[in-house]
């Protein structure tokens, strides 16, 4: 009797590994839209256009939107404007703020200057973009830009490149410019865009991490 209450009393204290509970909303979306294009606001003013084959959105915490097979967005500015947009073929939104654009994106601001990466954040709250890939940029005056650790403002007007280089065409009559046209630019360089004074405060100070994407 004594080896049986023994063997009973260590069955009560051994602890049962078992997983937590899998609910629907941890793996399949709250809601699934087909073919939209809806018009988001912004403090009661529309502020976006977002077109989309498919939109699934998550009610996890933080709630995530994704757009697995391709999105088109609009921003407009207050006089309802196109600011710039965007197309890429796979987008996450994180907790309504934060947008993870992956594959080919490709963004066009209001001046025409064109940016092509595998890769682009969009911080709603701070109102500033960024993308750790290669970045291809081109003005609509046929200049080049490339690098990497792109930072940028949220009008995509003012940017930054690490470790860039360009090239910018010159007219034939230009008798003091050189055959090759390519400048090697410094490891740390700003970019201005079209139209826009040539020095420029950097967007933030070199070595400074980016913002680090939350899940």
């Amino acid at each position: 009797m004594l080896v049986c209450l023994s063997v009973m009393a260590a069955c009560d204290q051994a602890k049962q590994h078992i997983a937590p509970a899998v609910h629907d909303s941890d793996s399949l979306p709250f809601l699934t839209a087909h073919g939209i294009s809806n018009l988001i606001s912004d403090s009661g003013t529309i502020s976006y256009r977002i077109i989309a084959e498919e939109w699934n959105i998550y009610i996890t915490t933080p709630q995530k939107w994704t757009f697995t097979k391709g999105l088109f967005l609009e921003k407009f500015d207050t006089t309802f404007h196109v600011e710039w947009h965007v197309q890429a073929d796979t987008a996450y939104c994180h907790d309504n703020r934060l947008w993870e654009l992956r594959g080919r994106v490709v963004i066009r601001n209001r001046e025409g200057t064109l940016f092509r990466s595998e890769e682009l954040f969009w911080d709603m709250d701070a109102h500033e973009m960024w993308s750790t890939l290669f970045m291809r940029i081109n003005t609509p005056d046929d200049e080049e830009l490339t690098g990497y650790e792109f930072h940028s403002d949220e009008q995509m007007t003012r940017y930054n490149l690490i470790n860039s280089t360009g090239h910018t065409p010159f007219n034939d009559d230009e008798s003091t410019a050189a055959p090759d046209s390519t400048a090697q630019a410094g490891t740390n360089s700003t970019a201005a865009a079209p139209n826009e004074a040539s020095v420029r405060q950097p967007l933030r100070a070199p070595g400074k991490p980016l913002h680090p994407l939350t899940r």
